[in-house]
């Protein structure tokens, strides 16, 4: 009887964790719906080929390298063959507090779901850039950050492993449930880096500090990319708490859920009140952000708050997305989509929040685990969009910029027949 319950749970649990994953996979196509709407109609079939390209090199890049360099081990193509039924029933069974103390899933379920992570940090990247820089510089860079820049600083925080051997965040009070940090923060510090050598767009930043607005291609799809991201959030948020079959942990999940969700809907109707007292207007592409900057703000820590305080906390985040996507285009910090503002400055937002209502977590253990993550991502970033420049050049030139980076680097159109006749 015990081991039926057993197989029951490792069942349900692997279970659990695949369908997650595959939400969080669908958030993949979120980032490839929002960033084709909110970029020029010349420039939508690089941004597509990007986001699925990077997709399918993050999963191969994170099989050959990079889960080892986070949790440690051999290689995943090495492992990961039949289950020892017998060896997982023998552990848990010896286990004094019972099943109820751990999650019990195939290690591949949590490879899958750790790669679809390294994706989503990865696709952060892809909207910073967008309309100006080169295809197969940008896919190198993705070789780099899902195969070694990522994995490290996952192996500091998720991994448990000390940085660089001088000390280690978990004993400091660090604390990031879903990786409002470890992958979106990431991301934002990636895209800052090859943003700040890759320059603005033509046309962006005028004379006497004129800011000029490009307006995206496609708001109706933006608003679906939002919308997918939104529902793939739930895998990504609820999926962290790693267990489902038994009281506490299904618990746990329903509040992760409900609070994820809050979250988003506080920073959209922050940040549409924020950009009609600030624009006078209700501004659409402000409104999709605020809601992804509330994702963001909660997932360091949706599991301990209340509904109310993840609403809250959600409406920070929808209130300071909008300031920060002013504040970098006074900086003349060129991002088509606020990508850096909404997983950057967000993410940092939802780090320092844990210690509110997680007592494990510190606000000092929040603050250095934040400078690590980013001066490491932001640095090594730097380093490689630097060799990458001096290789073989990181930005399109200005005529391929004016005609479109479609015809430039892919050689179609998304939308032909609209510039017929």
């Amino acid at each position: 009887m015990e081991n039926n319950i057993f197989h029951l749970q490792y069942a349900m649990d692997t279970f659990y964790f695949l369908v997650c994953g595959a939400l969080v996979m669908w958030m993949a196509a979120g980032f490839a719906m929002l960033e084709a709407g909110l970029v020029r109609s010349k420039n939508t079939t690089e941004i597509l080929t990007k986001n699925v390209a990077l997709f399918a090199i993050s999963c191969i890049m994170y099989m050959v390298c990079g889960y080892a360099l986070m949790y440690g081990g051999e290689i995943f193509l090495s492992g990961m063959g039949e289950v020892d039924t017998a060896a997982v029933l023998s552990d848990f069974a010896g286990r004094e507090d019972g099943f109820e103390g751990g999650s019990i899933y195939s290690g591949a379920s949590d490879f899958f779901f750790q790669v679809v992570f390294v994706a989503t940090a990865m696709s952060i990247v892809s909207g910073a850039v967008a309309e100006r820089m080169k295809l197969w510089a940008f896919l190198a860079f993705a070789v780099v950050m899902t195969g070694v820049i990522y994995p490290m600083e996952g192996n500091w925080t998720w991994g448990g492993g000390s940085v660089f051997g001088m000390y280690t965040l978990g004993d400091l009070g660090f604390s990031d449930f879903a990786g409002s940090g470890i992958v979106h923060m990431a991301g934002a510090a990636a895209a800052l880096a090859g943003v700040l050598l890759l320059g603005a767009r033509k046309g962006k930043y005028g004379a006497n500090g004129a800011i000029n607005a490009i307006p995206g291609a496609n708001l109706p799809l933006a608003t679906l990319g939002t919308f997918i991201l939104w529902m793939g959030w739930f895998g990504f948020n609820g999926g962290s708490v790693l267990k489902l079959g038994d009281i506490a942990n299904a618990h746990s999940v329903a509040m992760v859920f409900l609070n994820t969700n809050a979250a988003a809907a506080g920073g959209a109707v922050a940040a549409l009140i924020t950009a009609r007292i600030l624009f006078g207007k209700a501004d659409l592409t402000m409104l999709l952000n605020g809601a992804l900057a509330g994702l963001v703000a909660i997932t360091a820590e949706p599991s301990t708050p209340t509904a109310l305080q993840a609403t809250l906390f959600g409406a920070i985040g929808g209130v300071l997305v909008v300031f920060s996507i002013i504040t970098l285009d006074k900086l003349k910090i060129d991002d088509p989509v606020g990508a850096i503002s909404v997983h950057g400055t967000c993410g940092l937002l939802g780090l320092l929040l844990v210690p509110v209502t997680n007592d494990g977590s510190t606000f000092s253990g929040q603050i250095i685990g934040a400078l690590t993550i980013f001066a490491w991502v932001f640095v090594t970033s730097l380093v490689v969009w630097g060799v990458l420049k001096a290789v073989m050049g990181i930005r399109v030139s200005e005529e391929e910029e004016y005609e479109g980076v479609d015809i430039a680097e892919c050689g179609m159109e998304a939308y032909p027949e609209f510039n017929k006749g």
